[in-house]
């Protein structure tokens, strides 16, 4: 897999990392660079990436971020950079990295969670998601020809590596505040009041597993295939700020629920779920509630938090979403699915080309030949089979 961009990234000579994924990824990926005969630069922006990248040609960028396009130009131009590494193509910073680098024309790769989870992560030339170069074509993928790919190994991705992580690069973030004071985390943290909600999160959990019993015997019982699905994403992801018409998720389950109030049929049930990352974080009852009750449909929507995602894809009618990447396992599945926002598998006889009210009523089906191809190439052509807290995904 990504075999064509991974023999190309070893073609350069002076690569640059900026920010990584919270945690040593990318000390481990500046080493494998230099193993394969690169000079690697590193840029911090804070004390959590100085932390986390202990090795030499490591620089810091201290001043205010109006100050960072005529820095980076500079660090590029004097270092002869010619090719650029970076997590997540939203951040300030990244994108007028990115801005600078397409002007002088040096590539630029992205690190992200993958398109096909649990096991593969993303790593794509250019941008990814709403930024992504993937065709968009379906006769494009109909046209190539059958490949069979590789089962991936298990990524061993663990989630308290992910908290450890977070814990460490926030402490260091935090304490060397007086040497980066210009520095802004690009979501909203508190050190005090994140461990807290992460508790909250924790007791929420056990609370929902035990009062969405009867909700799931309900739900996998006599409401199969009698349901839509609408998951919810992260309240702050990038998705949702820079890939989608919506200002909040409470936008998104307005318009769905009015939506669907006045265009499904009265037998068909709403299910929304919220998402587990964010379940110390928010709580859309109250908002859910409001709108199911202005809009008489209270008896039909269904509010979850816990249940199994993959069984309420497979005993839906269909699938409605923003952009998240629960639609790759929609079409996995074969749930007729939506998309509100802008996914890069949002393809005509993929996903349904229609409005949303016309889709409560005939969903449509899915090409899975088409799905077949589409997934074969995306994992192809920007997935790497594993982690950035477990399976290294790289060739030693």
């Amino acid at each position: 897999m990504q075999k064509m961009i991974i023999d190309e990234i070893k073609t350069y000579k002076k690569a640059l990392l900026l920010q990584g994924p919270r945690g040593f990824f990318f000390t481990k990926f500046g080493a494998y660079l230099k193993r394969h005969g690169l000079e690697v630069y590193k840029i911090n922006f804070n004390g959590g990436d100085m932390f986390f990248y202990p090795c030499p040609n490591a620089y810091s960028f201290t001043k205010h971020i109006d100050k960072w396009a005529n820095f980076m130009q500079t660090f590029i131009t004097e270092k002869k950079i010619d090719c650029i590494f970076l997590f997540n193509d939203c951040r300030s910073y990244h994108q007028i990295a990115i801005k600078i680098a397409q002007k002088i024309g040096v590539p630029v790769f992205v690190f992200e969670e993958g398109y096909i989870r649990p096991n593969h992560i993303t790593f794509e030339k250019h941008g990814i998601n709403g930024h992504s170069r993937i065709p968009c074509n379906p006769q494009f993928y109909l046209s190539l020809p059958n490949c069979e790919i590789e089962k991936a190994k298990p990524a061993n991705k663990r989630f308290y590596k992910i908290a450890i992580n977070a814990f460490i690069y926030h402490f260091f973030e935090l304490l060397m505040r007086w040497r980066y004071p210009h520095y802004r985390y690009p979501k909203k943290f508190s050190f005090v009041k994140e461990p807290l909600l992460w508790i909250r999160s924790g007791i929420r959990k056990l609370a929902y597993r035990i009062k969405e019993k009867n909700i799931n015997a309900m739900i996998m019982g006599h409401l199969k295939k009698r349901y839509f699905f609408a998951p919810l994403q992260v309240a702050d992801d990038s998705q949702i700020i820079y890939h989608s018409k919506y200002s909040s998720i409470n936008d998104f389950i307005e318009e769905v629920i009015t939506s669907f109030s006045g265009f499904a049929s009265k037998d068909h049930f709403l299910v929304f779920k919220h998402h587990p990352m964010d379940r110390g974080h928010k709580n859309y009852d109250n908002i859910i509630k409001f709108y199911a009750k202005k809009h008489n449909i209270s008896e039909r929507v269904i509010y979850v938090h816990d249940l199994h995602l993959p069984s309420l894809i497979r005993n839906s009618l269909g699938v409605v979403l923003i952009n998240s990447t629960t639609g790759m396992s929609s079409l996995y599945h074969g749930a007729p699915t939506k998309v509100m926002g802008n996914a890069i598998y949002d393809i005509e006889g993929l996903t349904y080309q229609g409005n949303l009210d016309n889709f409560w009523q005939n969903p449509g089906t899915i090409d899975y030949q088409l799905y077949k191809q589409f997934r074969g190439f995306v994992i192809e052509n920007t997935q790497l089979n594993g982690s950035f807290y477990g399976l290294w995904p790289f060739d030693n």
